[in-house]
């Protein structure tokens, strides 16, 4: 009976031990939470075709960021004053990424959109929009505020920690950037659109797009395109601390450019 029992408890324990070696198998936590046809959206505009927009995300237990083109933002609802005419696409991202296979190298975002017609700004945008792009929305062009080795500032390089300690004056003692006669033009036209030229008869460069911060004192520059001078002299940043913008005039500043110093530009209306 005692070898009975001891190999009772031996056979037991094997198939224990059986059992917690499986592997594991798909099981349902595996699988993505969320389907993009889960998740509800919902766009309230306070005038029909207008251009002041709640943008909702309503569908319980999901976090995430609204992606809505001219910035992001984490939360479920923002409330925007949106600068561009036409269909724009909104969309809202699930924060929690979906590793389908388990490996990190292969993450599955799940993601929702909606469109919205906006067919009048009949609500006044931030100020920043129309320094940059022009009083009435229209495009505007802006070029260097001064030519190669006329010893004013406008091209140079600053202190890390202060955009008006000069360091050296490259653009107006002796060093002006390649592209010192080009110019960059801000629209609306659809889209938030930069175009860059290297010179007067330069090919023009599309597809770039430009952004503010919340605050209005960043400009962000995304694409193939960046301002003017910021190969030479920024590093090729292209995230711009605003000095200052007004109608006629907009100064920009970076904190790490090349070689370990500031850089700063300053720009006129052409």
């Amino acid at each position: 009976m005692k070898n009975i029992k001891n190999i009772s408890l031996f056979v037991g324990m094997f198939l224990l031990l059986f059992a917690s070696c499986e592997p594991i198998e798909d099981r349902d936590f595996l699988a993505n939470s969320f389907h993009p046809d889960d998740i509800e959206l919902r766009v309230v505009q306070t005038t029909p075709g207008g251009n002041n927009l709640s943008l909702q995300m309503v569908t319980p237990g999901v976090a995430g960021y609204w992606d809505y083109i001219i910035d992001r933002k984490h939360s479920d609802r923002v409330d925007v004053v949106f600068p561009i005419p036409g269909t724009n696409t909104f969309t809202f991202h699930v924060t929690t990424a979906y590793m389908p296979d388990g490996s990190p190298a292969n993450v599955q975002y799940i993601s929702r959109s909606i469109d919205v017609q906006i067919d009048v700004l009949d609500h006044e945008l931030p100020e920043a929009y129309y320094y940059l792009v022009g009083q009435d929305l229209e495009g505007k062009t802006w070029v260097f505020d001064g030519t190669g080795e006329d010893n004013r500032l406008w091209w140079y390089m600053s202190s890390p920690g202060n955009w008006a300690e000069v360091w050296w004056n490259a653009g107006g003692e002796c060093c002006p950037p390649s592209d010192v006669d080009g110019r960059m033009v801000f629209d609306l036209d659809a889209g938030a659109n930069f175009t860059y030229y290297a010179g007067p008869d330069a090919d023009p460069v599309t597809g770039s797009t430009w952004a503010f911060n919340a605050n209005f004192d960043r400009l962000t520059i995304s694409g193939d395109a960046n301002i003017l001078g910021s190969e030479e002299g920024g590093g090729n940043n292209q995230r711009f601390h605003i000095i200052e913008l007004t109608d006629d005039r907009m100064v920009l500043y970076v904190p790490n450019a090349a070689w370990d110093t500031g850089w700063t530009w300053v720009f006129k209306p052409e």
